[in-house]
């Protein structure tokens, strides 16, 4: 934008406003993590897959409290293909998940619905290959909605609370919005917008690069 025939006093208001709005923005940066294609399980499908009684083995923690990758994996089996290795992670859940990008999907013929987790009533099953064979999973597999994870304190900082939905700023060589994002709000969370491999490569982005929350 020109400004023309402008006052010294206005050209002082106007620069004081952007480095406001900037310092603002800035404290509105929030660390994305890029989820992989992964499996969440429940007792059912640990003990079917992998023995009565056997414990999932935690290979490094996540961002969220609590959770972790484990070194186990699973052949993930549907009708057009095969995804090999993916990652179980932890701890035991009530029911099971299979969070796969669109690109995944297609890959293996399934065509999964955009989903919060653990809403996966009526989605697409496939088989799950695992040590002790294999199990046919009836629904669970879906693409995880892009959400941000946040404390109740870091929400209540942001002007937010569980369930709203905000729009994410994105510099960078292929910059834009993220819209449509929802909140995950409570105690247990900490702060990281999570997003899958195909949200990811479409804006170029990587692990642990900031991103902007706009009001």
């Amino acid at each position: 934008m020109i400004y023309r025939d402008i006052t010294q006093e206005q050209l002082v208001r106007l620069v004081t406003q952007a480095v406001r709005e900037q310092l603002r923005l800035q404290g509105r940066l929030v660390p994305v993590g890029i989820s992989m294609r992964h499996i969440h399980l429940s007792r059912r499908e640990v003990d079917a897959l992998f023995g009565r009684t056997y414990q999932l083995t935690p290979l490094r923690p996540l961002s969220q409290p609590g959770q972790f990758a484990c070194q186990e994996c699973l052949d993930v089996i549907g009708p057009k293909g095969v995804l090999h290795k993916v990652r179980i992670l932890g701890p035991e859940r009530p029911q099971a998940q299979v969070e796969l990008a669109q690109t995944d999907c297609r890959t293996i013929g399934v065509k999964a619905p955009v989903r919060a987790s653990g809403n996966v009533e009526g989605t697409p099953g496939v088989l799950l290959q695992g040590p002790r064979g294999v199990l046919s999973l009836p629904q669970g597999v879906i693409i995880a909605d892009r959400h941000l994870h946040m404390s109740t304190a870091q929400a209540a900082a942001f002007g937010l609370k569980d369930g709203d939905t905000v729009r994410i700023q994105v510099g960078g060589g292929k910059p834009g919005i993220l819209d449509g994002v929802l909140v995950r709000a409570g105690d247990q969370y900490e702060l990281d917008l999570h997003l899958d491999t195909d949200d990811a490569n479409a804006f170029q982005l990587k692990q642990g690069q900031l991103v902007t929350v706009l009001e």
